[in-house]
This record gives C-alpha cells, sequence and structure tokens, in this order.
C-alpha cells in the first residue's frame, strides 16, 4: 500500500542522499535498480539498529544528466512526525554514509565486518553491481544539506570499479565459507530433548528428533545417530523407563555438523550416562 508524503517534505528537504554512477559504459537495467534499492532496504535497517520505530523510505527527487547524479530524501514517518526533526534526519543522512563506507571499506580490504548476515552481504553485492561491471568507473555516496537554497556536503563515501571487483571477491567467498560444511566432535557433552520419538530412526539420518547441548548452542538442534548402539540406548529411556525423557540429560559424544560457524545437526557417537535434570524454579 502506498504511503501518503507530505507535500512539504518534498518542497523544502533538509538533508538528501545524492548518489552518483559515473560509468564509462551503459548500466545494466538490473545493476541500476540495484544501486537504489540497495541503499533504501541499509537504511532502513541503519534505523531498526538505532531502536527508530518507523516507516523509512527513499525517494528520488532528481535525476541530472551526465553521470547519473540522483538526489535521493530519505523520509522518516513515524506515528508522530514531529518527534523526527530535521535535525535528527539529517544526522542519520550523514550517519548512514559513513556506516555504509566503513563496511565497504572493510570489505574493499578483504575484511567482512562482524554480523553481517547472507542477506546484508547481498545488499552490498547489489549495491556495487554497476560500478563492479564497469572498467572504469566510480560510485559517489554524499550526504548533503540544504539551508537557503544553499547545498553543503556532510559525508562523502567514493569508491572504483577496482574497489567494487575486491568487495564482490570478498563477499563471494564471505558467502561460500559460510555455506562450507565442517564437522567438530565433542566429548562428554550434556544433552536434552525438546522433541522425541519412540520410533526407530536409520543410522546417520535425521531421527526427528531434537535436542539441546548448552555448551555448543541454547538452539534446538536435529540429531542423527552414529551407530545402533546409541540408538539402543537412549530409545530404551524414551519407551521403557518409567521417568519423563524431557526431564533427562545424557552424557554423549557428538559430531557437530556445521555450515559455516553456525552448528546445524548433533550427529550422537556414544552415551556414557544418563542424569536426572534438576528441577526448575
Amino acid at each position: 500500500m502506498a504511503k501518503a508524503i507530505s507535500k512539504e517534505h518534498f518542497e523544502s528537504p533538509k538533508a538528501v542522499l545524492t548518489l552518483t554512477l559515473d560509468n564509462s559504459q551503459p548500466i545494466e537495467l538490473g545493476a541500476f535498480v540495484s544501486a537504489f534499492t540497495s541503499l533504501a532496504v541499509d537504511y532502513r535497517k541503519s534505523l531498526e539498529n538505532k531502536g527508530i520505530d518507523a516507516d523509512a523510505e527513499i525517494y528520488i527527487t532528481e535525476v541530472r544528466s551526465g553521470s547519473i547524479v540522483a538526489d535521493l530524501m530519505p523520509v522518516v514517518a513515524t506515528a508522530f512526525p514531529a518527534v523526527v526533526s530535521s535535525v535528527e534526519q539529517i544526522g542519520q543522512a550523514i550517519d548512514f554514509v559513513n556506516r555504509w563506507a566503513d563496511r565497504l571499506n572493510s570489505l574493499k580490504q578483504g575484511l567482512v565486518p562482524e554480523g553481517l548476515t547472507k542477506s546484508e552481504l547481498k545488499t552490498f553485492t547489489d549495491a556495487v553491481q554497476a560500478v563492479a561491471n564497469d572498467p572504469n568507473g566510480n560510485q559517489i555516496l554524499e550526504a548533503a544539506t540544504f539551508e537557503d537554497g544553499k547545498r553543503e556536503v556532510k559525508a562523502t563515501f567514493k569508491f572504483s570499479s577496482r574497489d567494487a571487483l575486491n568487495i564482490t571477491k570478498t563477499i563471494d567467498a564471505e558467502c561460500k565459507r559460510l555455506e562450507e560444511h565442517s564437522n567438530r566432535d565433542h566429548k562428554r557433552v550434556l544433552m536434552y530433548f525438546t522433541r522425541s520419538d519412540i520410533g526407530d530412526a536409520p543410522v546417520e539420518k535425521r531421527s526427528g528428533e531434537r535436542a539441546v547441548i548448552s555448551s555448543i548452542t541454547e538452539k534446538a538442534l536435529p540429531i542423527m545417530y552414529a551407530s545402533t548402539l546409541a540408538e539402543h540406548k537412549i530409545k530404551h529411556e524414551i519407551r521403557e523407563a518409567d521417568e519423563n525423557i524431557f526431564k533427562k540429560g545424557f552424557s554423549v559424544d557428538v559430531s557437530v555438523e556445521y555450515r559455516g560457524d553456525r552448528p546445524i545437526v548433533y550427529k550422537i557417537l556414544a552415551v556414557h550416562q544418563v542424569l536426572e535434570l534438576p528441577e526448575e524454579d
């Protein structure tokens, strides 16, 4: 549903983001659109990270000839518009350009900023695509203010085709790393079930059961059994013991499968001991 933005926003903007695409070759339409949509996506994300509960949109107010120069006006609409003052919006625009520069500079140098998700990595790939596809291009993002009709640049960030290629190489390598599977063994760790099944499970196949090993992650992960002996020991506790399986802990050896740095499944190698979990207060 389209948002209603007041006319005053566009008649006297206090802050704009200016995006310049200085390419030596025609820009493919998808890369052109991605250069703008990636900014909008990350701008909204930057406000969310500040705890600002608002609808943030970026509007193109003018595109000038020659190099592609677009004035983008960030609009933050809250339930109480007066709360978001012009000073605050100027500050947000400047912070956004500086934050954008910090992270792209890190990626350019082959360093992945901590905490970037795959979707955020894709946002940066989209942002630099138009320049990366050009042998001699540049892209500039500026935060500027208008006072008495005079434009003043408050923050700027520029990168070249070579920079863009380095950024995409870093992102491609990180995405591959995040998809890589590896296994790490853990000895005698405490595991408890969040979902159990009385049925037999094929060895080396996911059982449909889920368990938590807090020393590895608090998230419940699917389990599989590396041997029928390990499965029989646990299934005995599920099927025949009087106590509730969810009140028991198991001292186990596990091989943990990781995708990147994220554990995704537990393979139970051996069961050493069954323990009564302490009662919760």
